[in-house]
């Protein structure tokens, strides 16, 4: 079978630089992911990264077929996860603001870090369903590279990967400037400015959650 009997190749050739300009613009889990990288790194932020791709998968799914237009009709099913997640996200800031907490850098001799992968998934999941602006988003953003007249059931797959492709490359590119900002601050001995910097991006990670 071909290509072109699958998705509109055409339209997909314009997608993925569409995307790609909005995904890698700043947002919760692009900032999420440079707060982590900055506090945990790189390795451990992979998790949160997992549960956000998980988030954005089923996000964009439900939005094509529709599923988010009744939830947004609705939006007290949000409230629960926005103000839970924006909640413990600004929870974690204020530990790392005092230099306290699994997430803040360890001010002893051993950086060792004991927040569990479950946990990190977990939060990078809500951050991405509890967003109602990314509902939005991709209701307004996925219809328009929907070709009629090709089956929904081949295009879906084609266009969630590389949604799910674009997406995983960009949080890596935000975590590793996390990752080089820590260091560079690490190798200055100054352990409670990284602490200050993460916290304080996550606590505003965590207004930004609760209020839009």
């Amino acid at each position: 079978m071909d290509i072109l009997d699958l998705i509109n190749f055409t339209l997909l050739l314009v997608f993925i630089p569409t995307f790609f300009f909005v995904s890698i613009t700043p947002g919760m889990c692009m900032t999420l992911s440079l707060s982590m990288g900055m506090s945990i790194g790189l390795k451990k932020t992979f998790f949160m990264m997992f549960g956000e791709l998980i988030g954005v998968g089923l996000v964009a799914t439900s939005s094509v077929i529709g599923v988010a237009t009744i939830m947004l009709k609705y939006p007290t099913i949000f409230l629960v996860l926005k103000y839970a997640g924006g909640a413990y996200l600004i929870y974690l800031g204020v530990m790392m603001w005092l230099s306290r907490g699994k997430m803040a850098l360890n001010l002893d001799k051993d950086c060792e870090f004991n927040i569990s992968k479950k946990s990190l998934a977990m939060q990078g999941f809500i951050t991405a369903i509890a967003n109602p602006k990314g509902w939005a988003f991709f209701i307004a953003l996925l219809p328009p590279f929907i070709d009629d007249k090709l089956p929904m059931i081949s295009q879906l797959p084609i266009l969630i990967l590389m949604i799910l492709t674009i997406e995983f490359l960009c949080l890596i590119i935000y975590a590793s400037g996390g990752v080089t900002l820590g260091k560079l601050l690490q190798d200055s001995s100054n352990v409670r400015l990284i602490n200050k910097i993460a916290g304080t991006l996550m606590i505003f990670i965590g207004i930004w959650l609760a209020l839009s």
